[in-house]
């Protein structure tokens, strides 16, 4: 017997899946057959989508809302496609593009239709690979851009000068504890909420202040 499932994907817990889950039900998907991840499309090591793996069977169907959720890397994404429907023999139909996203129509073609869907793949790992290719240029050229105009790039560094009032209160009140040995420097970057780095060069900064 013919199973159909449906597999969802949001990026994090704080994304609802409710419109993707009402596309499933639309399809007569049962809601038993509805695989949820809400995790990073950037690997395929996701609970469910191995759960879905599993269970499939041949010529049974995969509904999903958009290509994306299968994965981001289209590599990948391709590599896993072909598994799909030519090792496992089951078919996956994307919701957004039906009418190109629907390997139910590569398979009623025969040889000729596995040529087409090569080529089609092909196509798409190229478009996605051209992609890649425009945003790592604009990255590229915004950083020229922001080196240029003497901008900082990455994370502010912490410092002395850029500590909160309750932090400064905090050295004033127990910088000499730690010296002599009172608290440990665990303890007091806890106290600061600073990384032990960031913690040393301040506590050297607050001694040359302190000595000037």
């Amino acid at each position: 017997m013919v199973a159909t499932y449906g597999y969802i994907r949001v990026s994090s817990k704080d994304q609802n899946e409710q419109r993707q889950l009402h596309k499933m039900l639309e399809r007569g998907v049962e809601a038993r057959r509805i695989f949820v991840d809400k995790a990073s499309g950037k690997n395929f090591e996701r609970p469910q989508y191995q759960l879905l793996r599993k269970v499939l069977n041949e010529k049974d169907i995969i509904y999903m809302d958009a290509l994306d959720r299968l994965g981001r890397n289209y590599d990948e994404v391709i590599s896993e496609w072909k598994y799909i429907t030519r090792e496992l023999k089951a078919d996956i139909v994307v919701l957004e593009n039906e009418s190109l996203f629907d390997s139910r129509k590569f398979r009623e073609m025969g040889e000729m239709g596995q040529l087409m869907e090569d080529q089609f793949l092909s196509l798409l790992s190229y478009v996605a690979d051209q992609e890649r290719k425009k945003i790592r240029q604009r990255q590229a050229e915004g950083i020229e851009v922001a080196r240029s105009q003497g901008k900082h790039l990455g994370r502010p560094q912490m410092n002395l000068s850029n500590l909160s009032k309750k932090q400064l209160q905090i050295i004033e009140d127990n910088h000499l504890k730690w010296r002599n040995g009172d608290i440990t420097g665990v303890m007091f970057m806890d106290m600061l909420e600073l990384k032990k780095n960031t913690f040393y060069k301040i506590m050297r900064e607050f001694k040359e202040a302190k000595i000037t």
